[in-house]
């Protein structure tokens, strides 16, 4: 039996497993013993990677809509049509009524000729990917403070840290391998810290758990630090010879207002005072501290905030630049870190090279053969924004590729509407709900059936490798892509093989310059090269910022004053829902769906209700009810349990049957564009 060594496709861990091969078919897989992350260790969504590639309900063959219904047609007809209908609008509206979704699913090769795709033959910047629903605020908020916006350290070295502050991150669920690894660190000696809503299973560990009320981020960060100057517990040496003082000096003025001590926050927050103190003492005294953080710190109209809160705590702790420290927040796709380091943003170019600066689009253009003045010099819309222009009419054409947003966006009965509008255009591996909404449908090769690299979340590039052919008549994205392109005058999107693909990538992508397709398959590498590594003569980087030489220069604090969440609680939606995941599902579930192992684990969406609101609405476990907000209601199970505190409910987001997003609310942060998917009000009524 051959077995072929590749990434897992589910979260941003980037752990490595063998495929077994029978012939054709993938019939199960093993974790790589010698992979530096995992260490022979899976998740049970890794043991379970191979269930759906071959599943039925694969797409197999194009298919273009006629009179509401899905007919099956060949490549050459459903490209000609395809192309021929973007030209039509490109040449009628112009470039700014065309759009593009990537995805963070799909390798970095296939994101970047989407984007160079959008920029190139649409002429537009109005492309992104669901980075923006996740950690689109991630990358604004450590870019201000650091000069780049990843993760800062590498997986490993949570093992050494003296203490790890854990907030917004269900990790042993999210993450299983990262959280094990932070339990193993536990049991080394590192204090533990959790602030989360949810009692969490590594809140059943830590040190210290404290019960935030979800949207009040700002106000307990601020309130950690105004204990840490009070106590005199900053690196005066970090802070004097590494942080721009005029901006530390404000952010200072402002945490140490009276507003933000313990006790004054202790009423918005939930957390006592006393508890708090504890916590940022005992956090600000174990060093090096990690700080790990994912979308429960992101997914808010002041998640930008949020995170430079979290970077102006490591800064004045001195945890930034050693090995085991850094702010490190967590992936939750295979590639959504590669997504945005290869360009499928609205606003950057491959690296992160801004699509305002003229030299940049000259870099661009001449790379990519075409006239700089034919290219978009304004930033483009983003996913929430794409969707609502289609609604308006403004949007009249959208590619999707691989995103699912009738059930990743908010508010998705208006996403629908929205949808229903443009010519759309979706390529996935499964029918998913958005693809049922699509004129046209290209079926997609899944990463069993392609090469390429995925860019973890300790920003390690490491390779997917080909194991059996596309299922069915199915398509490489790039090929599709490409095809397209060239049906529309552009060949400059036509490619034999990846790795011709990353050959450009290098080339124009500073941070990429050396993570070469020999040097990632070398002995050298034998797992994958992590950014930045300018050229083949460098070796990666372990953790960034070394030493307090931040990208930027000096590390810039941020003053962040708290703002009420767009939606909290009132008399007719007296309840405060939060979202998450649940450890057997991911994303949209269009794969773990279809996983017989995974799906009969959880198979629907339930409510968690705190046993003292269950008594006061008379609601009893495993009872069905009706969960409402002002955007829409879906009817789910009651799990009655005190995982979550009175006055907040939980639903796990993951199910197109009850999609928890049709209820939560399109609220954007200002800066990043990211949807307030972690707060809104509710009401739950007995289902008869």
């Amino acid at each position: 039996m051959k077995k072929v060594l590749t990434t897992c496709v589910y979260c941003g861990t980037g752990c490595n497993l063998y495929l077994h091969v029978d012939g054709d078919k993938i019939v199960g897989v093993t974790p790589c013993e010698s992979h530096p992350v995992s260490q022979g260790k899976l998740c049970i969504k890794g043991w379970k990677a191979h269930e759906f590639i071959q599943h039925p309900d694969r797409l197999t063959k194009p298919l273009i809509k006629k009179d509401g219904k899905f007919l099956e047609a060949s490549w050459d007809e459903a490209l000609d049509y395809v192309a021929k209908k973007f030209k039509e609008i490109k040449d009628t509206y112009g470039p700014k009524a065309l759009g593009v979704l990537s995805s963070a699913k799909c390798t970095n090769e296939e994101n970047y000729v989407m984007q160079k795709f959008s920029r190139a033959v649409f002429n537009t910047n109005s492309v992104d990917h669901c980075a923006r629903l996740c950690h689109a605020s991630t990358v604004a908020g450590l870019a201000a403070s650091f000069g780049s916006g990843a993760m800062t350290n590498s997986i490993n070295e949570m093992l050494d840290s003296k203490a790890i502050l854990i907030t917004g991150s269900n990790t042993t669920e999210q993450h299983p391998i990262i959280g094990g690894k932070i339990l193993r660190a536990k049991e080394k000696g590192a204090k533990l810290i959790v602030v989360d809503p949810r009692e969490i299973q590594l809140a059943k560990f830590a040190d210290v758990h404290l019960r935030q009320l979800s949207g009040t981020d700002v106000l307990w960060l601020n309130s950690f630090m105004h204990v840490i100057f009070e106590e005199g517990l900053e690196d005066k040496e970090f802070i004097k010879n590494h942080l721009e003082l005029e901006a530390f000096e404000e952010m200072k003025k402002v945490v140490t207002s009276d507003k933000y001590s313990p006790e004054n926050t202790e009423k918005l927050t939930s957390i006592p005072a006393e508890d708090l103190r504890t916590a940022a003492i005992l956090y600000a005294t174990n060093k090096p501290g990690s700080l790990v953080y994912s979308m429960g710190i992101t997914q808010h109209i002041q998640g930008t905030d949020n995170v430079k809160s979290c970077a102006n705590l490591q800064m004045i702790l001195g945890n930034m630049g050693v090995y085991s420290g850094g702010v490190n927040p967590l992936r939750g796709q295979q590639n959504v870190q590669g997504a945005c380091d290869v360009g499928a943003l609205s606003n950057v170019f491959s690296g992160y090279q801004r699509v305002t600066d003229p030299a940049a689009r000259e870099k661009m253009a001449k790379a990519w053969g075409i006239n700089v003045k034919d290219m978009d010099d304004q930033v483009g819309l983003t996913v929430v924004e794409i969707i609502h222009a289609a609604g308006e009419g403004k949007i009249k054409g959208l590619y999707i590729m691989g995103e699912n947003p009738m059930v990743s966006d908010p508010d998705i009965n208006h996403v629908k509407k929205c949808l229903e509008k443009p010519f759309l255009v979706v390529q996935d591996i499964f029918m998913t709900p958005t693809a049922e909404l699509a004129d046209v449908v290209f079926p997609a090769a899944s990463f069993a059936e392609k090469d390429g690299t995925y860019t973890s979340t300790q920003r390690t590039v490491s390779k997917i490798r080909k194991a059996i052919e596309p299922v069915g008549d199915s398509k490489l994205d790039y090929w599709i892509i490409g095809q397209i392109a060239e049906r529309m005058g552009y060949k400059g999107c036509t490619y034999s093989h990846p790795r011709e693909i990353l050959d450009e990538i290098n080339k124009v992508t500073p941070i990429y310059g050396g993570i070469t397709w020999d040097r990632i398959d070398s002995k050298e590498f034998p797992f994958g090269i992590a950014w930045p590594c300018p050229d083949i003569s460098h070796k990666g980087t372990l953790f960034l910022h070394k030493d307090g030489n931040f990208t930027r220069g000096k590390g810039k604090c941020h003053p962040c004053k708290y703002i009420r969440p767009a939606e909290e609680p009132d008399e007719e939606y007296p309840f405060r829902l939060t979202t998450g995941r649940v450890v057997f599902h991911w994303h949209t579930r269009s794969m773990t769906g279809r996983s017989p192992t995974l799906d009969r684990e959880v198979r629907s969406a339930y409510i968690e209700i705190n046993p003292v609101d269950a008594k006061k609405i008379e609601v009893r476990k495993n009872q069905m009810v009706k969960v409402s907000s002002r955007r829409g209601e879906i009817v789910v199970r009651a799990e009655v349990s005190d995982i979550v505190p009175p006055g907040v409910v939980f639903i796990p987001w993951h199910f197109k049957e009850a999609p928890a997003n049709k209820l939560t609310i399109a609220a954007l942060d200002p800066v990043a564009k990211i949807p307030d998917l972690k707060v809104c009000a509710v009401k739950i009524e007995k289902v008869k």
